[in-house]
């Protein structure tokens, strides 16, 4: 997959170049713009798109296959202001994607939410993990600026939950409290997980759970709304 990422790291949009006979997966709702002889079929039929569900609401979740008889371009923009970041799924390991982080892919590359692995550890934060595998390239995007770490064997790294991007598989992860019940109330801090290698890890500078907090307490009181 050819992508070309410009604007970031505040406001990144991905142009991705599809070949004569070329086509590629994207998110309903991220396309923002396409040029040449580029068609679209939309699906929520067979493989991954039958158990992909959104992370929260329980509705399906609805893609889009781009595809070109001849070359063209497909543009995507994410929800959120941020970054985005092409990654290689190899065909010997699995990516773990955040579900409100993957964006585009290869078509070679599986995407299965009805995995659980996560839900589980991350059901706390409304976290659900995506098991990418297959072979091919993926496109991320993220809340904020997108850094990435690679981590050696037994080396360990602990990241606020709301800040995970994506991480190999061959890392171990656990989710706990930040602190004691103490510092969980009263101090800010939440979830936090501790990965340990080997394998990469991809974090968010900002959390989308902190922005709605935020813009929750601007908000008037339910009684003063009416």
């Amino acid at each position: 997959m050819q992508v070309e990422i410009s604007s970031g790291p505040a406001f990144a949009f991905g142009e991705i170049t599809l070949p004569a006979g070329g086509a590629v997966r994207v998110e309903a709702g991220a396309m923002a713009m396409t040029r040449g002889d580029v068609q679209i079929a939309t699906s929520t039929r067979g493989g991954f798109l039958k158990g992909l569900k959104r992370s929260f609401g329980g509705e399906s979740f609805f893609v889009n296959d781009f595809s070109s008889p001849t070359g063209g371009v497909v543009a995507v923009a994410a929800a959120l202001p941020g970054d985005m970041s092409l990654v290689t799924v190899e065909g010997t390991g699995a990516l773990l994607v955040q579900s409100g982080s993957w964006i585009a892919s290869d078509t070679s590359v599986d995407v299965d939410a009805k995995w659980g692995g996560g839900k589980t550890f991350f059901s706390g934060e409304g976290l659900v993990l995506l098991r990418c595998t297959g072979q091919g390239e993926l496109l991320m995007s993220a809340y904020g600026a997108i850094r990435s770490y690679t981590l050696a064997a037994g080396e360990q790294v602990t990241l606020d939950t709301g800040h995970v991007v994506a991480f190999d598989d061959t890392v171990q992860y656990t989710v706990r409290k930040a602190g004691s019940w103490k510092s969980t109330i009263l101090g800010g801090e939440g979830l936090v997980t501790d990965f340990t290698g080997p394998g990469r890890v991809w974090l968010q500078t900002r959390s989308s759970s902190d922005l709605i907090g935020w813009i929750q307490s601007k908000l008037p009181p339910p009684a003063s709304r009416s």
